[in-house]
Formats: C-alpha cells, structure tokens, sequence
C-alpha cells in the first residue's frame, strides 16, 4: 500500500494580495495533486497564510487594524482567490493559530533539548524614527560582494551572496528612509553546523533538482552559520517561552505552519495526531527559488532536531517575469489574480503556465501576447475544434453516437496515457501538453483526411459519417481526461457535455450507442482587447 503523501505550495505572506508569482506555484503544485489523485493516491494539499512579522504589523498598523485581524481579511481574500482559480486545497489555514503555536513551542524545546539553541550579543539595525530593531529583509542597501544597489539585508538577489544587514553599504530602514542605528541585543540561534553531517545525509538521499544541490553545494563550501530565529519587541509572532520580549522569527513558525495546517485539518477529518501523520508520510514541499535556503538547510535541521521527518524532496521553480521584465510594483510590471479574473477563464492561464512548466528551476515569462497565441491555438483552435468540427454532423443522428468507432485509433491515444501521466508525476508538465497537443493535432488531420462534409453530400455515406463524427468525439474526450489536471473547469464542461462522468481509469471504455448534449462553445478565442485590458491593470497595477 503507498503512502499518504502530504503536498504543501508555498505559504503567502498575509499583507496583500495575491500576484503571478504565487499564481505560478499553485497551478504547479495543484496540478500534481490533481493527477496523484486522479492516479488514486491518498493526498492531502496544504497550504496557509504567513501571517507573522513586522510587514503585517506595519500594514495593520497603516490600516488601524488589530494584526490578528488583519491576517484574517487577507487569508479570506487570499483562500477566495485560489478558489477562483481552481486550485483545490485540502486545508487553507493560517500560521497564527493554537496549532501552530504548539508545534513552534514543542520544536523549539526538542531542539534547545539537544543543545542546539545558543544565546548571542548581536549588533542589529535599528530605526529611531519607528522605534523598532530591523530584521534583515527591512534594510536595503548595496551588497558587499557584487555592489548591486538595492539589496535585502540577508542576501542578494543578483548574486546570491547571503551576508550580515550590518554589512551592507549604506544601508536604510524601508520603514523610515532613514539611516538606522546600531544597538546591540541578545538572540537567540539555532546551531545549523551541529546538523551539518544529518542535513548532508539528506540531500544526499533525496531526489532534489540539480541546480538546488549545486546551489547546496556553494552553502556548504561558505560554511553553515547559526541561524538567528529570535526577534525582538515589537514583533507581532508568538512569544517564546522563558525568554521576555522575545518572538519567534517568523521563518522559524512558517513551515512549522504546515504541520499545524495539517493538525487542523486532521481536527476535522480524522483521529491522527499531526505528528503521527507527517512522520508515516511522503512529504513534498513546492517553492520558490528565493527561498530555497529555508527549505534545504533550515526546515531539515529543524525537523531532525525535533524527531520528525524530513521532507521526501522540495520542488524549487524560478522566478516569473512579466512580458520579459520582473515583476515590480514599484516599477508598475505586476498583475494581480483578482484583476485577472475580472477579465479571463482561470482555466487559459493554468493551460499557458502548464505549457511552459518544466522540472526545472527556470524563470517563465508571462508574455501576454504569447499567452494569447497559445490558447487560441491550442485550446480553441486544436482541442476545441474537434468537438466543434464534429457536432455539426452528429445534429442528424440527434446527437447519438455511432456504435461504430475507429477503435484502432481510439486505442493508440489511449496507449499513450502512461507517457502522459508520467510526465506530470514528474512535473515535465511542457512536455506533457506536446504530447496532448500531438494527439490532438492526430485527430483534425482524422476528421481532414476522412472529409465528412463531402461524404455528406450522399445519403449512402451516413453510416461513415456518423462513425467518423462519433470516433473523433471519443478522441475528445479522451484528450479532456489528459487535460483534466490543467483545465478542471473546463473538463468538468466538457463531461457535462458528453454526459459522462467517467476517470483516467475508465479511458479504455468508449462512448458508444449514447446521446450526448449539443455542443456549445466551451472555449473561445481570446480577444485583442481582453490583451490589451491585461497590459492596461498589469501597467496600472
């Protein structure tokens, strides 16, 4: 029997709305469950707000709203948005909960148990004007190594060097403009190097992407330094017991969050404890590539040091621009979801993101003119079409399928469902639409070869005229069991039209001998000036 398999996206960080970029990680990740779940694995996709951290203190603060409230509007926003998308989460929770709480309490204790908890004087940053100590990521300034301007106090992103904020050149509080002070206080820090040799034995035994070890790799050759996972007051996170005016840093509660997402989620569903479950699991995590070292260096050792177990692998993916530049609201180059679907399917885009997924950790660029070509193409044009092309013909055998099927046909697309299906286990998901693609492109040149509207003309041709409109809406339809994991609103359409509720497992059985709906357009071209409404709120953010 397989093992339950725990799937987890990313947690969005609860100060706003959700952009492209979280878009990227979900459709990729709910498409893996959606096909794991079609091949009848026991899932369960979690995911949930990261409501902790200065940011969401500030934000609460600039909207005279409680934190906690504040994280309760944009984790309704942010669950509603997914929702819209289609992406089907098992539980959508938040990181300031009692479960969270627990499980932060009980890891902390199991690791300063084992000694790896050190106190430390440190010189921090901080902002008079504000009257608060600035961690890292609210100091900008220029990078030690490289000089890029515009750097992050813990690591830059154009060279990926990772540093002290203190060492950053002339550096700033994003909250005040100002040049902050330096004062020094005490921390607390969790000891990386003592998990050095079982953080090793990990990597080594897990199937993580090349770029991600090689990555790894330039870490370890710098050395793992203690990993400071204390702030200080104000700080909206939860306290850290028997340590006064100290929280824990908010990146050691957020992935802790996904065992307490699914505590909660177990709560409602089962008698398993949270622990019980994670530990008799398969674990994968979907992330981003900016935030690779939590979940390759610090989430292992963290979880090896409180005796749970360690991920099954960490899927990274790259960055995602926008008509070939980076996304900036400062800059006005964002889109945001909701503006999106204001204006489009949800079911173009997880088609077009699907189309340039690949098991790499490659940026993908939204270019908005691409994207109108390949769903026109492809979905409208290709897979579309050949329901559209056969209807007409099927009108005059009141819509009931012929009996008599190409089944020679019928089955060389039905052999080619392992490929396809591997494809998406294996997050090749590019690779997986080609092959759609072909097929679908196999079955117009069916109905081109065979010509129906000229068989047609003569009355002694219906027999082959209702078997080729009959075989090729049997070829739809298998091409829409394919595409089910991409495009679930529109499968889930589609059935309705053929009046069949049918599974991958059921791809074998054709529809033979049985009415189906009259066809109407399930998909439509997408327009100039729809394209032209996405550039408009991208540009106008």
């Amino acid at each position: 029997m397989s093992k339950q398999l725990i799937i987890t996206s990313a947690l969005p960080y609860a100060n706003g709305p959700l952009h492209f970029g979280h878009l990227l990680e979900h459709v990729q990740t709910d498409i893996w469950v959606r096909t794991n779940k079609l091949l009848k694995k026991d899932c369960i996709y979690l995911c949930a707000s990261d409501a902790h951290g200065t940011p969401v203190m500030m934000k609460a603060e600039s909207e005279k709203l409680k934190p906690e409230d504040l994280v309760n509007k944009i984790t309704s926003e942010h669950e509603k948005t997914l929702r819209s998308f289609f992406i089907d989460h098992d539980n959508y929770f938040t990181t300031h909960s009692e479960e969270n709480k627990k499980y932060s309490e009980l890891i902390f204790q199991r690791s300063k148990d084992k000694n790896l908890v050190e106190i430390k004087t440190i010189e921090q940053f901080y902002d008079e004007v504000k009257g608060l100590f600035l961690a890292d990521r609210y100091v900008q300034g220029t990078c030690p190594s490289c000089r890029a301007k515009d750097q992050y106090g813990d690591n830059c992103e154009k060279c990926g060097a990772k540093y002290e904020a203190t060492d950053l050149i002339n550096p700033i509080s994003i909250f005040s403009g100002e040049t902050p002070s330096i004062k020094q206080s005490e921390h607390l820090f969790f000891d990386l190097s003592k998990q050095k040799e079982k953080i090793l034995d990990w990597i080594n035994g897990t199937d993580l992407q090349d770029a991600v070890k090689n990555k790894l790799k330039e870490w370890f050759k710098e050395g793992l330094k203690p990993w400071d996972i204390s702030r200080d007051e104000p700080y909206f996170g939860f306290p850290i017991p028997g340590y006064p005016k100290k929280y824990f840093y908010v990146w050691l509660d957020a992935p802790i969050g996904y065992i307490a997402t699914l505590e909660n989620y177990l709560s409602k569903n089962s008698s398993k404890s949270a622990e019980n479950l994670w530990n008799d699991s398969d674990i994968y995590h979907f992330i981003g590539k900016d935030i690779m070292n939590f979940h390759t260096l610090f989430w292992p050792a963290l979880l090896d040091a409180a005796n749970f177990k360690k991920p099954s692998n960490v899927f990274v993916h790259g960055f995602m621009t926008l008509n070939g530049k980076k996304m900036s609201k400062s800059k006005q180059n964002f889109l945001l979801i909701d503006d999106y679907l204001n204006i489009l399917n949800p079911d173009y885009m997880r088609y077009f993101l699907a189309s340039k997924l690949s098991c790499g950790v490659d940026d993908l660029d939204l270019d908005l003119l691409d994207f109108q070509k390949k769903v026109n193409t492809d979905l409208v044009g290709k897979f579309v079409n050949i329901a559209s092309r056969s209807q007409g013909f099927l009108k005059q055998f009141n819509n009931i399928l012929s009996s008599n099927l190409d089944e020679e046909l019928l089955k060389k697309f039905i052999d080619k469902d392992k490929v396809i299906f591997d494809l998406y286990i294996e997050r090749n998901y590019s690779k997986a639409i080609k092959e759609i693609m072909s097929l679908a492109d196999m079955a117009n040149q069916y109905i081109d070869s065979n010509k129906p509207w000229v068989l047609n003309k003569e009355s002694a041709n219906s027999d082959k005229v209702h078997s080729i409109a009959s075989t090729a809406i049997n070829l739809f339809r298998i091409l829409n069991l394919y595409l089910e994991p991409v495009i679930p609103k529109t499968s889930s359409q589609i059935k309705k039209y053929l009046k069949c509720q049918d599974n991958i497992e059921d791809i074998s059985s054709f529809l033979k001998n049985r009415e189906i709906n009259t066809f109407k357009p399930l998909i439509t071209r997408i327009e100039d000036s729809e394209i032209e409404e996405l550039m408009k709120v991208s540009k106008n953010g």
